[in-house]
């Protein structure tokens, strides 16, 4: 990986669609954790601003429909080569399959889940290589850690074996996402947990993206000879990445900007020197902020042409087009409020988004039917 820095002509984009969308920043507000109350201090700052966008054209999406609900939380979703799903949910720790016609069976109650604050069964992965190893990864918050742990599921799940322990846990700033990269190896999210110093700390797996093998180990070419991959963050819950391999991540800020930024080899982006831009070259800066009001983006997805964020407090889903070299484009707020907080957003092997929300987590207001998965054509 290790590529070239995209054009900083492009950064800070989110701040023209806020106006374009009728979304002015919310002066003074908190948007710390997924709810918006602050955790950690940024010790700098920098300054956004709005340079021209790129111009990639962003294409409307299709009209949402409910697949299943009466859900409660669900965190992440990960597709199996025969086009099911398989879905976390955050509080109970079940991990159940959904089928496209909008089937759902529990599969099981992951073991040794501790479901408090904002941790729980979070993310989950397929292995690439399923179809002869039957491999599939969830991460989840014991009593003691974040963990990840590794099962064998070929129609119930054995062979629990933890590949990565004593990931930090805290109430709030778990991160937990998990995706294999187009490289095989599979990445995951980690949170500074409230602490932002642990963000900068190379030795702690708290704050930063990690890259491994199947068995936990770190993948070759990590830039530390360890499972780093990138440091500096605060808490991301979002991974995706493009048809040409560039990497993308959100990220939740404190009170000033969140963040989507391009995730190259052993950068630091800056967290809690610094919030949003202001790297000065001693930080990567992102490539888009938002204000956390509009924002506290969760999962990222990339599906023809754009990158899509679910947002939490923003309650909408942003659509962020990319030129064929990478760039950004001006970012465009969909649905907004009409299906409350967005979690998760994933492309199914049809190409269509599924979505899910995430009203029953205690910060949001359910409505019948809650929490649910929602499918979107994109194409």
């Amino acid at each position: 990986m290790g590529r070239t820095r995209l054009s900083k002509s492009v950064v800070g984009a989110l701040l023209v669609a806020a106006i374009t969308t009728g979304c002015a920043p919310a002066a003074g507000t908190g948007g710390g954790t997924e709810a918006g109350a602050s955790g950690g201090q940024a010790t700098g700052g920098g300054t956004a601003t709005a340079p021209p966008v790129g111009t990639a054209q962003a294409r409307p999406p299709g009209t949402p429909r409910t697949l299943v609900e009466g859900l409660a939380v669900p965190w992440g979703v990960a597709f199996l080569p025969g086009g099911d799903a398989l879905v976390t949910e955050r509080g109970t720790a079940r991990l159940l399959r959904v089928t496209p016609q909008g089937r759902s069976s529990e599969v099981g109650v992951i073991d040794g889940v501790s479901a408090q604050g904002e941790g729980g069964l979070l993310g989950v992965a397929v292995s690439p290589r399923y179809s002869s190893d039957h491999f599939i990864f969830v991460y989840f918050t014991t009593n003691d850690d974040n963990r990840i742990v590794r099962y064998r599921y070929d129609g119930g799940l054995s062979d629990a074996t933890p590949i990565v322990t004593g990931i930090p846990k805290g109430g709030i700033h778990n991160g937990g996402r998990l995706e294999f990269g187009p490289d095989g190896y599979l990445y995951a999210s980690t949170g500074e947990t409230g602490q932002g110093e642990m963000a900068q700390d190379r030795n702690s797996l708290g704050g930063k993206i990690l890259r491994m093998t199947a068995d936990g180990k770190p993948a070759p070419g990590n830039p530390f000879g360890t499972l780093v991959w990138t440091y500096g963050h605060r808490n991301v819950q979002g991974m995706a990445w493009d048809p040409q391999g560039h990497m993308y991540a959100t990220e939740f800020g404190q009170d000033t900007w969140d963040e989507l930024n391009l995730i190259e080899k052993g950068h630091n982006y800056g967290w809690p020197v610094v919030e949003g831009f202001g790297g000065k070259g001693r930080f990567t800066d992102p490539l888009l902020t938002w204000r956390p009001a509009e924002a506290s983006p969760s999962g990222l997805a990339y599906a023809d042409g754009s990158l899509w964020a679910a947002a939490l407090r923003g309650r909408r889903l942003w659509q962020i087009p990319l030129t064929g070299n990478g760039a950004v484009g001006r970012p465009v707020a969909r649905f907004t409020g009409e299906y409350g907080r967005l979690r998760a957003v994933t492309r199914a092997p049809d190409g269509t988004l599924w979505v899910t929300t995430s009203n029953k987590d205690g910060r949001g207001s359910p409505r019948p039917g809650d929490d649910r998965i929602l499918v979107i054509p994109v194409h």
